[in-house]
């Protein structure tokens, strides 16, 4: 039996980042901006441990937010130290941290290894140095590989982030990052979608009409194309969308700090419920007759992408193809997998 997985997050806004990227507001993406403490630490992972109820469970805790490696030393030793006593009683198995490739070194790693962190997660977000530049990331992609290379010969578990609809990047851009981060070997990637932010460089642009965010439709459509190509490669796509906080929300929500961009709350359900969709008619096409009625049969847990956000995918057959579709469960078909079963024919 697979062990039920649980994450601590822990926010360091912005601490380490020696710059601030276009794109970028930390303290609204973390809902947070006071500099984090090891009591705060000790907190959050009581707080989190109390509603945890699998006896079978693997619990890590991950620093998020900031360039943790770039903090000063002494403040790493800190955070990491406050986990230390639940690895040792056996409550926190790991620890995972996300940070900038040009952080990473030799002594970095050293350090992370001592201190029981198994993953480490690179924010990438293009392999087009031409688009780093743009977005003020402060390094190239050749930092990419060398940083990801040293954390696999390391033995850490690599992790990767990268962004669609940067500035002037295009979706051939996009493809060309994800299939250069695939030769890289990642085991988990996060694919955000840019969204422009309060108090930000991209908002500038935006308002003076020199950035365009990609609207819904287009952002599902590039994050659909580079999931394709990770989970081709069995490559886990952990998180696509920035989670939704009450200042990462609707841009005509009170306390929003999104001024624009493709915010949805079930971002990655609609991803997933658009590649079902296309599975689905690629199938129905091939029938050698016209279907009118058809029934899909499915996992249980693939129930609400194959329905659709709203319906979605049930009313779009409905409407492009004349076909009724009826979502049946079966927790005999693997996940990921479905039958079609024709009900009736024009």
């Amino acid at each position: 039996m697979k062990k039920k997985e649980y994450i601590i997050p822990i926010f360091v806004p912005h601490l380490g980042c020696p710059n601030d990227c276009s794109f970028c507001n930390q303290k609204s993406i973390s809902g947070q901006a006071k500099q984090v403490t090891k009591e705060d630490v000790k907190q959050t992972i009581e707080e989190y441990l109390k509603n945890f109820r699998d006896d079978y469970k693997y619990v890590e805790v991950a620093f998020f937010g900031g360039s943790f490696t770039g903090i000063e030393e002494e403040k790493q030793e800190e955070l990491l130290e406050a986990v230390q006593p639940y690895i040792q009683a056996k409550k926190v198995n790991s620890i995972r941290v996300s940070t900038r490739p040009d952080y990473i070194d030799k002594e970095v790693l050293k350090r992370m290894k001592k201190y029981h962190v198994k993953t480490i997660e690179l924010g990438v977000q293009s392999s087009n140095d031409y688009i780093l530049e743009k977005c003020r990331r402060g390094h190239t992609f050749a930092d990419v590989e060398r940083a990801s290379k040293m954390i696999r010969m390391r033995g850490f578990i690599l992790g990767h982030q990268m962004m669609v609809g940067l500035p002037d990047s295009t979706d051939l851009d996009e493809i060309h990052t994800a299939k250069d981060l695939i030769k890289l070997k990642p085991k988990m990637v996060r694919i955000y979608p840019v969204l422009v932010i309060k108090g930000t460089a991209l908002e500038k642009e935006y308002e003076a009409g020199e950035y365009t965010p990609l609207n819904l439709n287009q952002a599902v459509e590039r994050c659909k194309e580079v999931m394709k190509l990770f989970t081709a490669k069995n490559i886990q796509v952990i998180r696509i969308g920035l989670q939704n906080t009450e200042s990462i929300s609707e841009p005509s929500k009170k306390g929003s700090e999104v001024m624009a961009g493709p915010f949805h709350p079930a971002f990655r359900q609609l991803v997933e419920s658009s590649l079902w969709y296309d599975s689905i008619v690629s199938k129905i096409k091939k029938i050698n007759t016209k279907v009118k009625k058809v029934q899909i049969e499915a996992n249980p847990e693939n129930m609400n992408e194959i329905i659709g956000h709203k319906k979605e995918n049930i009313e779009k057959l409905r409407n492009t193809y004349e076909v009724e579709i009826f979502a049946k469960a079966n927790d005999q078909i693997k996940p990921g997998d479905f039958k079609i079963n024709i009900l009736e024919e024009y």
